[in-house]
């Protein structure tokens, strides 16, 4: 009976129980064992990189699932450029298994499109997978609060200093979030900037610890 259930894996075809066969999900790329917990970039001993100990980010911490590699890219184009609503949930499954015992938030924000970004793709992928990872989680969603209001030139290829200038001033948050504990959730961390922006605009409004969810992260020699 339980064949009539049974897929095929997204990555390789082959005969699975879930979206990815054992195999595959075993050969995902995962990070190092050893990262700062406040950006999630490889560390030797501390737990705090030199990076983040002169100049603190506004985010508190970051969860990422794996590194943002094959084929984890591949499965975040897809959702993200070719409108594979479906990888959504691949994507929240990934990054939801691999939160072990962090303490929940009180809400996760996804990191908002601008409106002619959102016009232009029809959806905004970090939505989609927040919804998914809010059912799984109990954390309410809160899908609106922050807005865009820059739309500011793509990060991709921007250096650090000029990725700062970029998203400057581009998020707006009208709610009261005094004294709350917020989960941003994006798809793909690079440098962290647009996470710290948007958590800057955050704290602004009451939040007194912000974390960044992220299903991947870039690593240096990615």
């Amino acid at each position: 009976m339980q064949t009539l259930f049974r897929k095929n894996c997204l990555l390789c075809g082959a005969a699975s129980d879930g979206d990815l066969c054992k195999p595959c999900l075993d050969s995902l790329p995962e990070l190092p064992p050893h990262r700062c917990e406040v950006c999630a970039l490889p560390v030797a001993e501390s737990r705090v990189c030199g990076a983040c100990l002169a100049d603190r980010p506004a985010f508190d911490c970051t969860i990422a699932a794996l590194s943002y590699a094959f084929p984890v890219d591949a499965l975040v184009h897809s959702l993200k450029y070719q409108g594979n609503l479906t990888m959504a949930s691949v994507l929240a499954d990934l990054l939801t298994a691999r939160m072990g015992a962090a303490a929940l938030p009180d809400f996760i924000v996804p990191m908002p499109l601008h409106s002619a970004r959102l016009r232009e793709r029809g959806f905004n992928q970090a939505l989609e997978i927040a919804r998914r990872v809010s059912r799984k989680t109990g954390v309410a969603l809160l899908p609106a609060v922050c807005k865009r209001i820059k739309n500011t030139p793509s990060q991709t290829g921007l250096p650090w200093k000029e990725r700062e200038k970029n998203i400057k001033g581009a998020f707006t948050c009208k709610a009261d979030l005094a004294g709350r504990r917020i989960a941003i959730l994006d798809d793909v961390m690079t440098t962290g900037a647009t996470l710290n922006e948007l958590a800057k605009a955050l704290r602004k409004n009451g939040a007194n610890y912000v974390s960044g969810w992220v299903v991947a992260r870039t690593l240096p020699y990615n």
